[in-house]
């Protein structure tokens, strides 16, 4: 869909005068039947980028190359983990502290890092299991995603 969608644009021009003689009372019916199709095109858009996308990945995959992936493409989650990680650290640490002495700062801070290091290691590949060659009893198991 383009910006500027001549046939969307028939389609407010034709809403707008209904509703110019329609008058008022039909104007919700009006514009719920204008976004109905606004939305079906949208729909439609997002469909075929999706089916596009995908039958390309499927072509890499094929051709036995692996999908090109952004170099930084989760920099923002794995910002956001890290702040959140360091400001519960300090109320987990002095609960910790306070509880059990040196041993509750050691439990803390290695569950702190325990949980920073699953979180991070979802992005290397290298750190999973393969997956081929798996039986059925190996299925389900190991650390996919």
């Amino acid at each position: 869909m383009e910006a500027r969608d001549p046939e969307l644009k028939r389609e407010l021009d034709a809403t707008l005068h209904a509703r110019r003689e329609l008058g008022e009372e039909y104007e919700s019916a009006l514009v719920d039947s204008f976004l109905e199709k606004v939305e079906q095109r949208v729909d439609g858009t997002v469909d075929r980028r999706v089916r596009r996308q995908l039958a390309e990945q499927q072509m890499v995959v094929a051709r036995g190359a692996r999908p090109q992936q952004p170099v930084d493409s989760n920099f923002g989650e794995r910002f956001g983990f890290g702040i959140i990680s360091m400001i519960l650290a300090v109320p987990l640490t002095a609960i910790g502290v306070v509880n059990a002495g040196f041993k509750g700062l050691v439990v803390a801070w290695l569950g702190i890092v325990g949980v920073n290091f699953v979180h991070a290691a979802r992005g290397f590949p290298w750190l999973h299991r393969s997956r081929a060659g798996r039986g059925k009893a190996g299925a389900g198991s190991g650390w996919e995603d």
